[in-house]
């Protein structure tokens, strides 16, 4: 019987070693950091800015704060009772000086990115600000003076008469991780020194035209713009400059300045008081997938021109409405929201190399960058052509020749005008009177005969993209023909 046992034993002790795993493989544990010390370092260089403007106060004695003077005479004469807040007695009004008071704008945060008094802040948090007065956490509290903001970038600087400051660290915003943790100080409401924290949710959010922004999880509120935002090593990788909600507060995405950007604005502000860009005169969009394809582009990348400005730097150097911009300067273009970062950070004066995709394939043009910000020209109305005429055909158009004023006024070397659309592919995709076709596929549009030959010969079953001139922007839209 005690042999049976021990034996029993063995194969119950086999089975248990033999059908476990002897080591199984476990995921990393997620441990949530402790920022106490992170805030206790860094909170002493995170301010509070305080903005006031001159605003002219009608003030009348005798009456209740927000009451006008004749409705309170009523009250005197009707109920004849006291009313709280209101004098039993009705005085003389008195004139209003019209002397400008200090009256307060709104608050926000900031930080100090040098120990001599440089704080980094939000264009917005400053703007309009008659005067601008930073608090420390020592509740010290100083006049600041701006230096310069740009609202494009929604940043600005300014400087404080203090010395010995703590100052911040600033991180690479470039190396910035999805699912890291990340903590925000600033002031919330008038709050000071309001810490949250959370993780990046995305990068390279395209919310304007010049900034890749980092989207956090970190709540952010009125008051938090121009703080910064702090990765684990106390460093700072951003500053915190808007949120989206449908109700004015906090709804669980925020979105934070890369300091990297934030500093290149930064020191040209220091430097020249207003951000220099380069600028080449073009007005750009989206590419869509069906558009890609239709170019012969495969997928959708580069910023696909709707218009140059006539004598601009990029008419000068040969880009053309309709083209694709894949490079500029050696930066590849991915979509339309790259190029302008890219060329507005290029020194006026610049001769870049810009590739372009135009008509099937790649073309290396030369474009010099100027100074400014980037503007279109715009276009006037002029007559409307009375020339030849076409019929119905298989894009469901009626055209018209394009009449030599329009061509210069549009800066189009030809095309047909539509005037007229059944139910055919081009009503379908948006296309409507006054339109010019301008070009299919690669070959240019001259004239209506050599339009109406031209889409006889389409294939029926494959899509051309049609580029299409709309007052001051050129479409390009994918068609299969009838």
């Amino acid at each position: 019987m005690k042999k049976y046992l021990i034996a029993i034993l063995a194969i119950f002790s086999f089975g248990q070693f033999s059908f476990m795993p002897s080591a199984v493989a476990q995921s990393p544990r997620v441990s949530i950091p402790d920022f106490a010390d992170l805030v206790e370092r860094a909170s002493p260089a995170v301010v509070n800015i305080r903005t006031t403007e001159k605003v002219v106060v009608q003030q009348s004695q005798g009456g209740i704060p927000g009451l006008p003077e004749d409705q309170a005479e009523f009250f005197r004469r009707f109920f004849g009772v006291p009313i709280p807040g209101l004098p039993s007695t009705p005085k003389q009004a008195q004139p209003n000086s019209g002397k400008p008071q200090e009256a307060d704008r709104g608050v926000g945060s900031g930080f100090i990115i040098e120990s001599n008094g440089l704080i980094l802040t939000n264009a917005h948090v400053v703007e309009g600000a008659n005067t601008i007065y930073v608090t420390l956490t020592d509740k010290r509290e100083f006049k600041a003076k701006l230096l310069g903001m740009d609202k494009r970038t929604d940043v600005a600087v300014v400087k404080i008469d203090a010395r010995d400051l703590p100052k911040l660290p600033l991180g690479d915003s470039s190396r910035v991780r999805v699912g890291e943790w990340v903590l925000a100080i600033g002031s919330p409401f008038g709050l000071e020194n309001t810490v949250t924290a959370g993780i990046v949710s995305a990068k390279s959010r395209d919310t304007g035209d010049y900034l890749p922004f980092i989207q956090t999880d970190v709540a952010v509120n009125p008051g938090n713009s121009g703080g910064p935002l702090l990765n684990t090593a106390g460093q700072v990788i951003g500053i915190n400059s808007q949120i989206f909600s449908r109700s004015g507060g906090y709804m669980g995405i925020s979105f934070a300045i890369p300091i990297d950007e934030a500093m290149r604005v930064a020191d040209q502000l220091r430097s020249n008081g207003k951000m220099v860009r380069g600028r080449i005169g073009v007005a750009l969009g989206d590419m869509t997938k069906e558009v890609a394809e239709s170019l012969g582009l495969g997928k959708p990348r580069g910023a696909y021109v709707r218009n140059v400005e006539l004598g601009g730097p990029a008419a000068a150097g040969g880009i053309e409405s309709g083209d694709v911009i894949l490079n500029f300067n050696s930066h590849e273009i991915t979509k339309a929201t790259d190029l302008p970062r890219v060329v507005g950070e290029t020194r006026p004066g610049t001769s870049a190399t810009v590739q372009v995709w135009r008509k099937g394939a790649a073309k290396e043009l030369v474009v010099v960058v100027t100074d400014g910000e980037a503007s279109v020209a715009g276009v006037k109305k002029s007559e409307s052509p009375n020339l030849n005429s076409g019929g119905a055909n298989a894009f469901g158009v009626t055209v018209i020749e394009v009449s030599e004023a329009k061509k210069k006024e549009l800066n189009i070397r030809g095309g047909v005008e539509v005037t007229s659309l059944n139910e055919g592919p081009l009503a379908r995709s948006g296309v409507r009177p006054g339109d010019i076709i301008i070009r299919i596929a690669d070959a240019d549009i001259s004239g209506v005969k050599q339009f109406e030959a031209l889409i006889k010969g389409l294939d029926a079953n494959k899509a051309v993209p049609v580029f299409v001139r709309r007052a001051d922007s050129t479409l390009v839209i994918p068609v299969k023909p009838k």
